[in-house]
């Protein structure tokens, strides 16, 4: 097997062989407590736009990506990259792209209904997180597996799996003291041209991450009751 097929194959160019899976199962109070826990400083959790300029430390961003990274995707194939960005005149760069976009969007590209939608959430076409916050973390897709000699070969369940990385990854950040917010330009073609990435990776979010500012505020939101997102059969 070539090195190439050895990188791109999830379990080390091997054939399929299962191995023992054993974790400890925890007593039925202690996983109460865990969850409930859980729960309650999930719900803490809150989209910032208002970032301090404070560093954040590297290894927090980079444990919560590792954390990010564990997460179940389509073939185990991992279909994402994750880009950090802390270069001053890099982000200074996207954030004048992205203005741009945001800009044609609100002056009417995105429609009216959906202008509608975004109005009680004070959003608009100045995205100062993307300078303010101190890192910049963004995320590409791999659509495909693109080897160094060009050869190609097909993920599955990209949108998925790389989705499903985001939010463990938001999950990470906030647990580990951290505020993130998600942003999507759209169109996002210019992040790969800012970054330089190969032909096979299309950018699916960025997303600021630092410490909220001291001023910060954010729109007084009520989440759906567990009853509205959940039913039994």
């Amino acid at each position: 097997m070539s090195p190439d097929t050895e990188q791109w194959t999830p379990t080390h160019g091997e054939p399929y062989r299962p191995v023992a899976y054993r974790p400890d199962r925890l007593p039925s109070a202690e996983s109460l407590a865990r969850s409930a826990w859980l729960r309650e400083r999930m719900d803490e959790r809150r989209t910032v736009r208002h970032f301090s300029p404070d560093p954040v430390p590297d290894q927090v961003v980079k444990d919560a990506v590792a954390c990010a990274a564990t997460a179940p995707s389509g073939a185990h194939q991992q279909p994402w990259t994750f880009v950090l960005v802390k270069d001053a005149q890099v982000r200074r760069r996207i954030r004048e792209a992205a203005e741009r976009e945001e800009s044609l969007s609100y002056d009417g590209r995105l429609g009216e209904e959906w202008l509608a939608a975004l109005r009680p959430l004070g959003t608009d076409a100045v995205k100062t997180h993307l300078t303010d916050a101190p890192a910049l973390l963004v995320v590409f897709q791999q659509r495909y597996w693109l080897g160094p000699d060009g050869a190609k070969r097909k993920h599955y369940y990209v949108d998925e799996s790389v989705g499903i990385a985001v939010g463990m990854l938001l999950t990470a950040l906030h647990l580990s003291g951290l505020a993130a917010l998600v942003h999507t330009p759209s169109p996002m073609r210019f992040l790969s041209q800012a970054l330089h990435r190969p032909e096979n990776e299309k950018a699916f979010a960025v997303i600021p991450i630092g410490y909220p500012a001291e001023d910060c505020e954010v729109p007084d939101l009520v989440r759906k009751s567990l009853d509205q997102v959940m039913t039994e059969v």
